[in-house]
């Protein structure tokens, strides 16, 4: 890749199907996306579903720090289409899925358009995030809240 490289942090989540298997699906395809490379992945993570109907699943969630040259908007539109490939149906806000890509933070960007928020707007919110994300870039610094993930981790 070129010297305009960006650093960037996806959210993964899965709670159908072969859990493990959906999130090792996404990574390879992230990774074989030539403008992208995959540069640290966290554990995984089981948790209890947040919000959405009842009686889901639990979820597998991951976050992976990718290097690109992609711009935000091309980034998240490759993550949709990862998304559909592995049988994503957007049917329930916040219901089962085979798999999730959420762009947590692309640089220290700041933007709020009708497609996309960075950095995600609930992200510090949310322990399934946040956990992951700590583990990987515990010193990555929220743009918004200026706080570092594990500070941010520490105070769930």
């Amino acid at each position: 890749m070129s010297e305009d490289q960006h650093d960037a942090y996806i959210g993964l989540g899965s709670n159908m199907g072969l859990r493990e298997k959906n999130i090792a699906a996404a990574l390879n395809a992230l990774q074989t996306t030539r403008e992208i490379e995959v540069t640290s992945v966290s554990s995984l993570y089981e948790t209890e579903p947040v919000g959405g109907p009842e009686n889901q699943s639990n979820y597998i969630n991951a976050v992976a720090h990718i290097r690109t040259v992609l711009k935000p908007e091309r980034l998240w539109a490759v993550c949709r289409n990862i998304e559909e490939s592995l049988g994503r149906k957007r049917t329930i806000r916040w219901g089962p899925r085979t798999i999730d890509l959420d762009l947590l933070c692309y640089d220290q960007e700041i933007r709020s358009d009708p497609e996309l928020t960075l950095p995600h707007p609930m992200m510090h919110e949310r322990r399934f995030v946040m956990e992951p994300l700590a583990e990987v870039a515990p010193d990555l610094m929220h743009p918004v809240l200026e706080r570092t993930a594990r500070s941010i981790l520490e105070s769930l």
